[in-house]
Formats: structure tokens, sequence, C-alpha cells
């Protein structure tokens, strides 16, 4: 029999997540009804034919194209650098490191995680700066570095969500392999990390979700204003956060700012784009360690 401090916070719980999903819909609401009416294809394309901008045999400078393929580069260069070096730290941190090797890691990995955007973008600026004057003199700033910096930034959600997937499995399947002949890593590859792979993958969602909206490290590390389509990964580039940003500060008429309100809500779809193609590569890796 429920007690009142049960419905209490069954009540609070409720209400919590009801409350979360009306602030969502309002956003979404309001985001439609100022920039719904710009979506279209002079706000991604301008007075440049669409075909020759996708194709990129003219550059567009009044639409936000460039800032939608920049901000594709950013997070899929990003998530190449990130996902495979957080996966591989959070399994050794789970399966490998023990004691106060475990212990200190953990806590570099807990003060990387807390460590504010801006101060990673002032890194990345300061990282080129000192190439510049010792090793290198043409370093720049570009999608390269911005890439790196915004995976620095993802990195301990991965390494964390890892690791606690791997805390997560049950102790008789973790001596299933082992039980069966199999070595450590043969173990891991073939038992444990199938049995981690929801939570593993979720994490690499959230870090995508997050290289995408960030605008903070970019400022710093490459975007610009009008740059265009990057042709190599040390060009300067445009991003959609930042075109958002640049809009709603710089904005000339009232028309401008509707254009911010639709690049904004461009983000959230290609955001909500993004976390729906990894949700689909979940569960078809999934299935496929399933069918091993």
């Amino acid at each position: 029999m429920k007690t009142i401090t049960d419905r209490l916070l069954l009540g609070f719980a409720w209400f919590a997540g009801m409350a979360t999903l009306l602030v969502v819909a309002i956003l979404v609401l309001y985001l439609l009804g100022r920039g719904g009416k710009t979506i279209n294809l002079a706000l991604f394309f301008g007075d440049t034919p669409w075909l020759e901008a996708f194709l990129g045999k003219q550059p567009v400078f009044d639409g936000i194209w460039p800032a939608l393929a920049g901000t594709f580069l950013l997070v899929v260069l990003s998530s190449a650098i990130a996902i495979p070096i957080g996966i591989a730290s959070g399994i050794y941190l789970a399966q490998y490191a023990s004691g106060r090797i475990r212990a200190f890691l953990g806590f570099l990995v807990d003060l990387l995680a807390g460590t504010p955007s801006i101060i990673m973008g002032l890194f990345g600026f300061t990282l080129i700066l000192t190439l510049r004057r010792t090793v290198l003199p043409e370093a720049r700033t570009g999608l390269l570095l911005a890439a790196a910096c915004i995976a620095l930034l993802v990195l301990p959600y991965l390494i964390r969500t890892t690791q606690v997937a791997f805390d997560a499995i049950p102790e008789h399947l973790r001596l299933l392999g082992p039980s069966m002949g199999l070595s450590r890593w043969q173990n891991i590859r073939r038992i444990l990390l199938p049995l981690a792979s929801r939570g593993i993958l979720s994490g690499a969602i959230l870090a995508i979700g997050r290289a995408a909206e960030d605008t903070a490290v970019i400022l710093l590390t490459g975007v610009v204003a009008q740059a265009g389509i990057p042709r190599s990964l040390t060009d300067k580039f445009e991003a959609l956060p930042f075109r958002v940003y640049y809009l709603a500060a710089e904005h000339r008429s009232q028309e401008q700012l509707d254009q911010g309100f639709g690049t904004a809500l461009v983000l959230l779809f290609l955001t909500v784009a993004l976390f729906l193609s990894a949700m689909i590569f979940q569960r078809s890796a999934e299935k496929r360690w399933r069918l091993r």
C-alpha cells in the first residue's frame, strides 16, 4: 500500500515530466511561429541557385548553407576523434585500471567534464599561438582545431558513460567469458561490449548533440561569418550556433532576426536528425551483436 510520501513523490515526478514536455513544446512552437515562415530555399541558399550552391560551384553569401555544412563537418570530425578515444578510455577505467590509478584518472575525467567550454576554446587558441612561436609558424585556427577542442569537451561524457555501462553488467555475466576459456580482451569484445552497447551508444548520442550546439569553443578556434564551405581541415568555417548568435547580436532588421529564429529551428532539426541517425545505428548494432 502506497504511503503519502510515495504518492507525493510520484505526483512530483509526473509534474516535473509534464512541465519539461510543456517547456519544450512552448519553445518549439515559439521557434516555429517566429522562424517557420523563413524556412525556404532563400534561407539556405540566398540568391544563389540551390544546385550550384550544393555542388560548391558558386559561393553562398546570404544563406545558411555554408553554416549547415560546417556544422555537419564539425560534428562528424569531432565525433570521429572523441568516440573511439572515449570508449577505449572508458573500457580501460572499467576493466584494466584499479586502485589509486582508477581514482586518479577518474578525478581527471571529472575535472575535464567540469571545464567550461570557453576555457576549452582558450586552450585551442593558446595552442595555436604557441605553435606559431615555436615549431609551426603557419599554424592557424580552423575546422580541425575546433573539432579537436569539441572532442575534448565531449570526451568525459563518453568515458563516464562507457565506464558506467561496463560497471552495470552483473557479475555472473562478467564471469561467463573466463569460464569458457576466453581471454580478457576476448571477453570484453565478445560478451561485455555487446552487453554495454546501449549505454555506450547513448553517451555517443549525447556527445553528438553537445558537439552540434556549442558556440563558445568555436568562437575562438576558427568560426567566422561568411567563411563559406571549408575546402580543407585548416580552413575557416561557418556553423549554425554561431550564425544564430551573429544574427541575434548584429541584426539590423526584423527580417534578419526572424532568420535567426529560422536558423535556430534548422539547428534543432539537424540535432534531432543526428539523434535519430545515432539511434538507428544503435539498434542495428545491437541486432548484429545479438546475432553473433
